[in-house]
C-alpha cells in the first residue's frame, strides 16, 4: 500500500468506511484475541474490544495510527505492513475492513500467508474489501478523461470476484465458509462529495500528471446524471465480504 493519507480529512469526512464495517463484525464467531489488520483510525478496533476481544490494531499509515492512539489510548496499536508482519503469538480472529483492495494482486498471496500464520488453528479471517465492479463508473469516467489527454489511467486497486479470491484463500490453507458480492451505493458528504472522494482515495494515477483538478472536474460532470441523486452524491460501491477458517 503506497498512499500518504490525509488522516484528519479521512476521519472527518469519510467515516462511512468504518460505519459500514460494523455489519462485518457480525460474522465473527470466536472469542479471545484478535488482530484488526489495517485498523486505520481505530474506530473498528474499539468496536472489537467492546465485543470482548483482546485486540491489537495494525496499520501501515503512521498518520492514521497517531489518531487511533489519541482516540483510543486504552488500546494497543502497532505499525506494520499487511504483506509482511509478525505477531508475538497467534490470535483467534483476524479482522480486516476496506484494506485488502489497496494491495496489488501479485502481493495478495503474501498477505494471506501472513494472515494464516497469524491465526490459531480454527481461527477466523473475517474481511470486507472492494469486489469486482467496485466504483466502476468512477474509474471509467476518470479513465476516459485521461484518455482524452493521451494519458493511460493506471487502476490503483485490486477488486476480485468471489471465485478468484476464494481460490487464493484455499491455496493459502483456508476453508471458505461465507462469501457474498453485493452492491452498496454509498452517500458521500457535501456538494463536492464525489470530487472530494476522488482526491482522497484516487491518488497514484495522478502522480506526475498536470491538470489534475481539471480531470477530476471533467469526470465528476460526466457522472452527474448517474451518481448525483436528490441533491446528494453517491459512489457506486460493490463489496466482497468473506469469512475463512484456518
Amino acid at each position: 500500500m503506497n498512499i500518504q493519507w490525509d488522516a484528519r480529512g479521512y476521519t472527518d469526512r469519510f467515516s462511512f468506511v468504518h460505519h459500514y464495517g460494523g455489519a462485518l463484525l457480525e460474522l465473527i464467531g470466536r472469542d479471545g484475541s484478535a488482530l484488526d489488520l489495517g485498523c486505520g483510525n481505530g474506530a473498528l478496533t474499539a468496536e472489537l474490544a467492546e465485543r470482548g476481544l483482546q485486540v491489537v490494531g495494525l496499520d501501515a499509515s503512521r498518520e492514521l495510527l497517531e489518531i487511533a492512539r489519541v482516540n483510543h489510548p486504552e488500546l494497543m496499536f502497532r505499525w506494520g505492513d499487511a504483506t509482511d508482519f509478525d505477531l508475538p503469538e497467534p490470535v483467534d480472529v483476524v479482522f480486516s475492513n476496506a484494506v485488502l483492495h489497496w494491495i496489488d494482486a501479485e502481493k495478495q498471496p503474501d498477505v494471506l500467508k501472513n494472515v494464516h500464520r497469524a491465526l490459531k488453528d480454527g481461527g477466523e479471517f473475517v474481511f470486507e474489501m472492494g469486489g469486482k465492479g467496485n466504483n466502476a463508473k468512477i474509474h471509467g469516467a476518470l479513465a476516459e478523461a485521461f484518455a482524452r489527454r493521451g494519458l493511460a489511467y493506471r487502476m490503483p486497486f485490486y477488486f476480485p470476484a468471489i471465485g478468484e479470491y476464494a481460490m487464493l484463500l484455499e491455496k493459502a490453507g483456508f476453508r471458505v465458509e461465507y462469501a457474498v458480492l453485493f452492491e452498496r451505493p454509498t452517500e458521500l458528504c457535501g456538494e463536492d462529495g464525489l470530487a472530494d472522494w476522488i482526491r482522497m482515495f484516487v491518488k497514484t494515477p495522478f502522480d506526475g500528471v498536470d491538470g489534475a483538478e481539471e480531470i477530476v472536474s471533467e469526470a465528476v460532470e460526466a457522472l452527474r446524471d448517474e451518481l448525483f441523486q436528490d441533491g446528494k452524491w453517491y459512489a457506486d460501491y460493490v463489496r466482497l465480504r468473506m469469512k475463512a477458517v484456518k
